[in-house]
């Protein structure tokens, strides 16, 4: 519970019916909400100060709202200037949850107000999504395939830099591709390779971080475990159920390894660098980093961004951020 800086008033929520018979709901922000004392809303929802009280109980009690973040301490003087006063004051989502718990006119006509109010940005949020998901990812995969085939046709396409740009233009594509699958639901993970021809454990890929250390001279905390979490990641890749294995195919045991090693935290310093350059070992032990040509099938600044991109990622993400790493590391690469 923090403490509020301002001067809360009933004005900031106003309720209304217009002359057709609509429901308007008109509301004052201040510090991008709005906050009304319990008697405010007793007031504005003609309902008696202790039945708002309990309803305001039971939301918190309920787990509907955390009180810590939506209930606030205002400091105020009384009418005489000589005694100091505290008063509770509820933001916006307590005021929603209580107009649609109240039962008065008052309350109706909130509900009434609000149901239209989300309908509304259901329908035109959905058909507006729709429209720009089609027109944004078309518009992306046009625009890349049309650079790509302006870079193939340079004649003086040989510097590293120019090669370099027209492989992530061509990965990009692929990428876009990706990403719709997943927008769309229909990201799976396909195209994979069965068996192992290499076996992690936590003594050889402690080995191979210590020689990431020596070659880069990292400082002392780089690599410095702070628990047991690191043995857990690279058993978990090797986990069964029932007696068949969580992540059957080489993909997908480096997927998960990428996204636990960077999520998991267990060194002290250095965790997505260590991340990335497991990947990359695991990837080439089990002969599956480079292409038979002899280049990457991952290009590394689009191992960097996967890495961030799993360092910013919420937790119920795992499974999809695991899908697009395989997705983009797959046979189809």
């Amino acid at each position: 519970m923090h403490t509020a800086g301002f001067n809360p008033s009933l004005n900031d929520v106003i309720i209304y019916q217009t002359e057709d018979g609509e429901i308007k709901m008109d509301v004052k922000m201040e510090k991008e909400t709005v906050w009304l004392t319990q008697a405010q809303m007793s007031e504005l929802f003609q309902k008696d100060r202790t039945v708002i009280g309990r309803h305001i109980n039971n939301i918190y009690k309920e787990g509907e709202l955390y009180r810590d973040t939506t209930c606030a301490k205002f400091a105020h003087m009384g009418s005489e200037g000589d005694q100091k006063y505290e008063t509770l004051l509820y933001n916006l989502d307590v005021i929603i949850s209580v107009g649609y718990r109240v039962k008065s006119k008052r309350g109706t006509q909130f509900r009434i107000w609000a149901n239209k109010i989300l309908k509304d940005y259901l329908i035109k949020g959905y058909a507006i999504n729709q429209k720009i998901q089609l027109e944004h990812y078309q518009e992306l995969k046009d625009i890349v395939r049309i650079l790509g085939n302006t870079l193939k046709n340079q004649e003086q396409l040989t510097s590293e830099q120019s090669k370099g740009l027209l492989a992530v233009v061509t990965d990009y594509v692929y990428a876009l591709d990706t990403l719709d699958k997943y927008d769309y639901q229909q990201l799976t993970i396909e195209e994979t390779t069965k068996g192992d021809r290499f076996h992690a454990t936590y003594e050889n890929a402690m080995e191979a971080i210590r020689s990431l250390k020596g070659k880069f001279g990292e400082s002392e905390l780089f690599a410095h475990e702070k628990d047991q979490s690191f043995k857990s990641s690279i058993s978990t890749i090797y986990q069964t159920f029932d007696g068949v294995e969580l992540y059957p195919s080489i993909e997908e045991k480096a997927a998960m390894l990428l996204y636990l090693v960077t999520k998991n935290h267990s060194f002290s310093d250095g965790n997505k660098r260590i991340a990335a350059m497991l990947f990359l070992w695991f990837m080439e032990k089990n002969g599956l980093l480079y292409h038979t040509n002899g280049e990457k099938r991952i290009a590394d600044n689009t191992l960097v961004a996967l890495t961030l991109m799993i360092a910013e990622s919420r937790t119920n993400e795992k499974d999809i951020m695991v899908k697009i790493v395989v997705n983009l590391i797959n046979q189809n690469n």
